[in-house]
């Protein structure tokens, strides 16, 4: 943004040198996410790989490899660019953002995008962590797709699916977030609810693409038009739950 000559802050704080806010801890049932945390960092971690496949699908195709050495996962999180990739994953896994100013409060990832680069963070607030439950059930399938121009590109669409299934292979629990074709990153509840009680079907899973496309509220750019992406928006959730079955074991 300083670069684009979008913002020109007064002041601008440091906070590489501050110790113990780089780390990716396993507690069992969550991971705890430091803000120091660079991408790079979550692409080469193996409790990511193995806990959040969908972050693993991620983390490469963010930027170039100098931003993701030097960003990190929470920076991206607070600045809330909409075409961002990093929303759709925190939504999707259900995350819980801990935000410190003079008191320490948790932010739902759900509750914390509010519009292009607005969240619920206060002027004197910082993310200091994030909270990611370990998704848990019978059968679990999770999978990050993203449609770009070219490698590093933002994305013109991007879906984050998360899948749970009981031995029966009915679905317990969908998690679907789309990036890139709203004003800001959001989960596709009218998909979810058709997937969750049902058992996998080609068709299931063309209803529930088309209903998260639905959902979208693109703008026309040099991307695309606003249709084009409604269905990309589609094709990719479409795509993403589809990865997401197969990583779970359902064949459809």
């Amino acid at each position: 943004m300083m670069k684009l000559r979008v913002l020109s802050p007064q002041v601008i704080i440091d906070i590489n040198n501050i110790k113990g806010l780089a780390y990716i801890k396993d507690g069992g049932k969550a991971v705890r996410i430091g803000a120091l945390v660079r991408h790079a960092d979550i692409e080469h971690s193996p409790i990511i790989k193995e806990k959040f496949p969908m972050m693993a699908d991620a983390a490469p195709h963010i930027a170039d490899m100098q931003v993701r050495n030097l960003g990190t996962f929470l920076g991206a999180l607070a600045h809330a660019d909409p075409a961002a990739d990093w929303p759709a994953s925190a939504l999707a896994l259900d995350a819980e953002l801990v935000a410190q100013g003079t008191a320490k409060r948790v932010i739902k990832a759900t509750k914390f995008f509010k519009g292009p680069f607005e969240t619920a963070l206060k002027p004197t607030e910082m993310l200091v962590e994030a909270i990611l439950p370990v998704p848990r059930g019978e059968k679990v399938g999770q999978a990050y797709l993203k449609f770009e121009r070219k490698a590093g590109d933002y994305a013109i669409v991007g879906v984050a699916s998360l899948l749970t299934l009981n031995r029966e292979n009915v679905i317990q629990k969908a998690a679907i977030a789309l990036t890139a074709v709203n004003p800001f990153p959001f989960r596709a509840t009218d998909a979810e609810e058709l997937l969750v009680g049902q058992k996998p079907s080609k068709d299931l899973i063309e209803q529930a693409a088309k209903a998260a496309a639905a959902m979208a509220d693109p703008s026309s750019d040099l991307r695309g038009s606003a249709e084009y992406k409604r269905e990309m928006a589609k094709v990719f959730t479409r795509r993403s739950l589809n990865r997401a079955l197969e990583r779970a074991g359902v064949a459809v």
